[in-house]
């Protein structure tokens, strides 16, 4: 009887600790915020992109950015550690709104190769993302070429392919 016990114990652990080995696919989008520093949205599958972009968030707010707009600015990213629904890239938007940075990574369209296909898909994904957040003041263009600096930098750092769209 204490036979039986041990050995129905041994057999579902070894059944549970199998099942909890099974990588975590995430098929719905992640939001990600920090009130008053920024906003992520990333696509499926894009989770692993999360360190890049909360390292550019982070280099970025250093710098003290004022409480105003600047465009979206958009990127290819190819980074080796991230999974783009067997893509080697995946794209990224980042705006700045009202002194806040938000951020879209999404999967590029699979059945366009070419980069204004690219880009009118980011762009799309980005206006739908910030409907909801007004316009304030612009803010200079040095600022523009702040967050592209905090880009390349941090891509460097991680050994990141960046490409502006």
């Amino acid at each position: 009887m204490g036979e039986s016990l041990l050995l129905i114990t041994i057999v579902t652990l070894v059944i549970l600790t199998i099942r909890r080995a099974k990588p975590v696919v995430l098929d719905t989008p992640v939001t990600i915020q920090r009130p008053g520093q920024y906003h992520m949205i990333l696509a499926p599958q894009l989770n692993r992109a999360q360190t890049f972009i909360e390292q550019i968030a982070k280099q970025f707010l250093l710098s003290h950015p004022p409480k105003a707009d600047l465009p979206s600015q958009y990127y290819e990213i190819r980074d080796p550690a991230v999974f783009a629904k067997g893509e080697s890239a995946y794209l990224l938007a980042i705006t700045l709104r009202d002194g806040m940075l938000y951020f879209q990574a999404i999967n590029p369209q699979l059945k366009a190769n070419d980069g204004d296909s690219h880009l009118k898909a980011l762009n799309e994904s980005a206006d739908e993302a910030l409907k909801k957040y007004p316009h304030s003041e612009p803010a200079e263009e040095q600022w523009g070429e702040k967050l592209r600096e905090s880009v390349d930098t941090i891509a460097r750092q991680l050994k990141i392919t960046v490409k502006a769209l």
